[in-house]
């Protein structure tokens, strides 16, 4: 066949199909599993639940995500700016640069508890198969379902727990006494916390899969093909056995602490969590979140573990830190202050309910 009679058959035929890339298989470790060992991250500009008015838009358009990955350029370089000496103390209360993200104003306080360049929240938005999410949780409207009627009131520690909870330190945050991370690095579930430190390291063993997680160093121990407890103990991070469904490692947790409790559930709370190596690179996390005495139905979420490019860590927590005794010790001149202020006014209560003497005669 001449070649101008072979260049007519390949336009007439068309060009081959591109062979589409073979779905990637971790490689095994030394015990056959699916390696997941190293160092990750999940840190991103992903939030757990949907921003409002998004709706039901499960992922951003390029636009969007260049918009917001542009905007934490930007806080980066305006945050590690050279600071004016000549500007003096800030107000009374301080002030908020405009355009502070909220979480930063909140944890920062007014004043600036936190420079920029103390937080690495994450500069990414998270994409799952590639597909820029717009929050973890994979419900319809990227919320929380609705509990169920009748549902018991929810547990945990709270905002409201928190501002009343000076009494002593075993009535703080896990975070401030150094337990657990703040927010659910430890999870289950697993989350970033929006500030810094989300990183992690898998370690696999016959019989144990361990997490390190970067964070206060709590390590979640996973037992492989067990069975949970029956003691009634709650261990911190809860009570996970793990099992290999051919590529996915799946892990079950129950006996979750209340303190733990994740959005108001622990007492009949069970976790599901996937591990799935989906690329040299990333490991595909996904979890479902049951419990029938608040939700009609099990549901969950998914996001990405990025593979991290450096090592994990020890994390000192509070070293040297005197904001846990000034917390106790200011709500302790609170309290003789109130308690000053009540005798006063009990005294004076009393003198006026004292009938005046009267006068003695001339």
């Amino acid at each position: 066949m001449s070649k101008p009679a072979l260049i007519a058959l390949v336009l007439a035929l068309g060009a081959a199909p591109a062979l589409a890339a073979p779905p990637f298989k971790a490689p095994r470790n030394m015990y056959g599993q699916p390696d997941l060992s190293g160092n990750w991250s999940n840190s991103t500009l992903t939030p757990e639940t949907r921003p409002p008015g998004l709706g039901t838009r499960a992922a951003f358009t390029e636009a969007e995500v260049k918009k917001l990955e542009t905007q934490v350029t930007n806080e980066v370089e305006q945050g590690n700016a050279s600071i004016d000496p000549t500007l003096g103390a800030p107000k009374v209360g301080g002030e908020i640069k405009p355009g502070t993200r909220p979480e930063f104003a909140a944890a920062g306080g007014v004043v600036g508890g936190y420079d920029r360049g103390w937080l690495e929240p994450g500069a990414s938005v998270m994409r799952v198969r590639g597909e820029p999410r717009t929050s973890f949780l994979t419900t319809p409207d990227g919320q929380a379902p609705k509990r169920k009627a009748g549902a018991p009131a929810p547990a945990g520690f709270n905002m409201a727990m928190y501002r009343n909870s000076a009494d002593n330190p075993e009535t703080r945050a896990l975070g401030e006494r150094c337990i657990m991370s703040f927010g659910r690095n430890a999870g289950p579930p697993m989350f970033p916390n929006g500030f810094y430190n989300n990183n992690y390291k898998f370690v696999q063993g016959p019989d144990t899969v361990a997490i390190v997680v970067e964070m206060v160093h709590d390590v979640r121990m996973i037992r492989l093909n067990g069975t949970h407890r029956t003691d009634g103990i709650r261990p911190w991070m809860g009570d996970s056995i793990g099992r290999w469904e051919g590529e996915t490692l799946v892990v079950e947790t129950t006996n979750i602490p209340m303190r733990q409790a994740y959005r108001g559930s622990w007492e009949k709370l069970k976790v599901t969590e996937r591990f799935t190596r989906v690329a040299k690179d990333r490991i595909h996390y996904g979890f479902q979140i049951d419990d029938p005495t608040l939700w009609d139905a099990p549901w969950g979420g998914e996001y990405e573990f990025s593979s991290l490019n450096g090592e994990i860590y020890e994390y000192a927590c509070h070293e040297g830190n005197y904001a846990l005794p000034g917390i106790l010790a200011g709500a302790r001149a609170e309290e003789a202050e109130a308690a000053a202020k009540a005798a006063e006014a009990a005294k004076a209560a009393d003198v006026a309910k004292t009938p005046a003497k009267p006068a003695k005669p001339s």
